[in-house]
């Protein structure tokens, strides 16, 4: 790592370009006066004054009193703790402010109906994961290909089986059928059409009667052997139970939808 990667650094944990030019030039100096600062670091000496002056209200800079005024960094150990636990104060500050403005909203949002969409197999993949986990009595899991069962989500199924809720997986495909042979506590099945096997079709989650969520396969343009994958999800609303009700007519036979 170069200065300058080290300058962007400090400057997402909070400290400005000079802030952080200083802190290192004063690291390499061990102390130092501002016109010593202000050649190493390449600020102008005449900021280096209000600079050092706002590092030392950081708790990241001692001063001594003498003439001319000399300059001295805390360690490093101190000054990682100190930034770690300023970035995270202002985390749960500015978090704590966004949760209390989230729950003036209560329950009013969970009446919209609204529709997600969400790109790329890992962002698909860990939202699957989780409307999986959250699920209270039943999922039915689909997906085309083993590749599209991602660790997290073949963990999820089988949590949510061990605690009670019915879990089944259904795929035209017998691979990704015999990765849950072996779980007594998953269903795992052909859907009840059996010719359904579209290319593009990539994986469903179906919840509790109100939850959906399903995605689709592509190609990038640019990179036609790299597959995409894009997906929507609604949960909680009107069109969520009226959309689980038809997809899980067509994934499952009628006996056991």
């Amino acid at each position: 790592m170069e200065d300058g990667d080290a300058v962007a650094s400090l400057e997402r944990l909070g400290l400005t370009t000079y802030e952080a030019k200083v802190f290192i030039a004063l690291q390499k100096l061990g102390s130092g006066t501002a016109r010593e600062t202000s050649r190493v670091a390449d600020v102008p000496r005449s900021q280096v004054y209000s600079v050092t002056e706002s590092l030392e209200d950081r708790g990241l800079v001692e001063v001594q009193q003498s003439s001319p005024m000399q300059y001295r960094p805390v360690s490093v150990e101190e000054a990682r703790n100190t930034l770690r636990e300023r970035f995270e104060t202002e985390s749960d500050r500015a978090f704590g402010y966004v949760e209390s403005v989230r729950n003036e909203r209560g329950g009013d949002n969970e009446q919209q109906e609204a529709i997600w969409t969400l790109s790329g197999h890992d962002h698909v993949a860990d939202r699957t994961a989780e409307l999986i986990r959250e699920a209270e009595e039943r999922v039915v899991f689909a997906a085309r290909s083993p590749d599209l069962v991602a660790p997290a989500i073949e963990a999820a199924l089988r949590e949510a089986a061990a605690e009670g809720v019915a879990v089944r997986v259904v795929s035209v495909n017998p691979d990704v059928r015999a990765l849950f042979a072996a779980d007594e506590d998953v269903v795992a099945t052909g859907p009840a059409d059996a010719t359904i096997d579209y290319e593009r079709t990539g994986r469903a989650v179906l919840a509790d009667g109100n939850v959906v969520l399903i995605s689709v396969l592509g190609e990038r343009a640019d990179i036609p052997e790299l597959s995409t994958e894009t997906a929507f999800w609604t949960a909680r609303t009107n069109f969520a139970t009226v959309l689980h009700e038809l997809a899980l007519n067509s994934l499952t036979p009628p006996e056991t939808a």
